[in-house]
């Protein structure tokens, strides 16, 4: 009669229960719940009586299945979850993690296995075994998908390099009596073949790196003076502006003249050589092109500054020629033209220090006086400026290393610092103090590791401040020398 009766409501019932048994219970309204859920309760004679209380009415309710927060579960705490199989050839886990966890939420990406591999709740043999939970930044599984933490790529989970530690002090010092404190000469230059030339008084002399000897080149007039000089890019010849306007050409190993030519009237503060051409700028404020194959004393004329011209430098190509000078402008020039394709005008004050990068065609920088104090940098291409920044005191000089992507800055008023930038962020590698004066003077080693520093202390430092092109290790605070200080003459 009973399993006639089951079969008649359509519900197959456990023996010794009745469908009148059997109801619908509506969670109250003050429940926060109620308008969410529903469940099914059973009243039966079999229920335990020990989960009722005292007060609890003869019935008791009770719930035949708990849902929970999958997200607050955290089930991988207790190993609960599949170790994940290798990834098939060709699938794409990492973006399917990245997918779950933007959909989903950070703990759905932890807690299920990637892919759709394997069932959160399948058994294995860390059922129920507590497990600490790491969260390292090696972890896949990081909330920092897209972080250094993610693990996705071979770069982020190498340690960062320590920064490049550049020696404070220089490794030798070189007293230089007559080195003139006066921003806009230039009378230092380091050869290609290790010899250091600089101009003293009426003399230039000749320092040998390799034997630290000393050889005095010439002796001008006594009315005249040293007001650049200049290697050649081979490193046989250098070039010599005076103060009554000459330029002199002498050979460095033979210690001979080879040329004077006139052109100029007024002194000759600033030389720059190309393959052929010898360029030099003057207070007459114009720049002449000797050719040494020619007779004449120059071959063309550049006019366009409207004051000494300080700053001169070809670029590595020998396409372009960036001129500097006490007009604040930096005009950039070619070979062809007699008038500049580019007139830079956002200096405040006299541009002596250029530079070009030898690592990125087009990029210039320009370092201006002391009402501007900025270093700027420029794509000559189509005269834009991409980047400044105010290095708080005179900039004298600029020059590019050639064996990381660094430049290095001398100043002058008021803290007389060198300064080694990263580019292009313009991070600082290191700060150098020493000098007692403005640094007007800045010149680079053969091999790229070594700058000397002249400033109207009379004193030439040597700081090895860039790494070897073979091995960028930090610099050791050894030199090719011996420390202490010696005379130049």
């Amino acid at each position: 009669m009973e399993s006639s009766q089951r079969r008649k409501s359509g519900l197959n019932l456990p023996a010794g229960m009745n469908e009148t048994s059997l109801r619908l219970e509506t969670s109250s309204p003050s429940s926060p719940c109620s308008s969410s859920f529903r469940s099914i309760s059973i009243s039966s004679p079999r229920m335990i009586s020990s989960l009722s209380s005292p007060s609890s009415s003869k019935s008791t309710i009770c719930s035949d299945r708990f849902i929970p927060c999958r997200s607050s579960s955290r089930l991988h705490t207790f190993g609960l979850m599949e170790k994940e199989s290798p990834a098939k050839e060709g699938g794409n886990e990492a973006y399917c993690r990245i997918l779950k966890s933007e959909l989903f939420g950070s703990d759905f990406g932890s807690c299920f296995s990637p892919a759709g591999q394997g069932s959160p709740m399948s058994p294995n043999k860390n059922m129920l075994r507590f497990k600490t939970e790491h969260s390292g930044p090696n972890s896949p599984y990081s909330p920092s998908i897209l972080g250094h933490d993610s693990g996705f790529s071979s770069e982020a989970s190498t340690p960062p390099k320590p920064p490049r530690k550049v020696p404070k002090t220089p490794h030798k010092v070189l007293d230089a009596p007559s080195l003139q404190d006066d921003f806009y000469l230039n009378l230092v230059d380091w050869s290609s073949q290790n010899v250091l030339a600089v101009g003293l008084g009426t003399c230039v002399y000749l320092w040998t790196a390799s034997n630290s000897k000393v050889t005095k080149l010439c002796d001008l007039e006594p009315n005249d003076s040293v007001c650049a000089v200049q290697w050649t890019r081979e490193g046989s010849y250098i070039s010599i502006g005076t103060n009554l306007g000459q330029v002199q050409v002498w050979d460095g190993t033979q210690c001979k003249k080879v040329r004077t030519m006139g052109g100029h009237q007024t002194r000759t503060g600033v030389l720059a050589w190309n393959s052929r051409i010898l360029s030099s700028g003057s207070r007459d404020r114009n720049i002449l092109q000797h050719d040494l194959r020619v007779s004449s004393d120059y071959v063309s004329k550049l006019v366009g500054h409207k004051s000494e011209v300080c700053g001169l430098k070809w670029s590595h190509d020998d396409r372009e020629l960036a001129s500097g000078g006490n007009d604040n402008q930096l005009l950039v020039w070619n070979q062809h033209s007699q008038q500049p394709i580019l007139k830079l005008t956002e200096h405040t004050a006299a541009v002596k220090a250029i530079a070009w990068s030898p690592h990125q065609s087009n990029l210039l920088a320009s370092g201006g006086g002391t009402a501007d104090r900025c270093i700027r940098f420029w794509n000559t291409t189509n005269g834009h400026q991409l980047n400044n920044i105010d290095t708080g005191s005179q900039v004298c000089n600029l020059s590019w290393s050639k064996n990381v992507n660094e430049i290095v800055s001398t100043h002058g008023y008021s803290q007389n610092q060198i300064m080694v930038w990263k580019y292009p962020s313009m991070a600082k590698v290191a700060t150098l103090t020493g000098h007692s004066f403005r640094v007007l003077y800045l010149a680079m080693s053969p091999d790229g590791q070594t700058i000397v520093t002249g400033a109207g202390d009379e004193t030439l430092r040597f700081w090895n401040v860039f790494p070897s092109v073979k091995t960028p290790t930090p610099v050791k605070d050894t030199g090719l020398w011996s420390l202490g200080r010696t005379y130049i003459r």
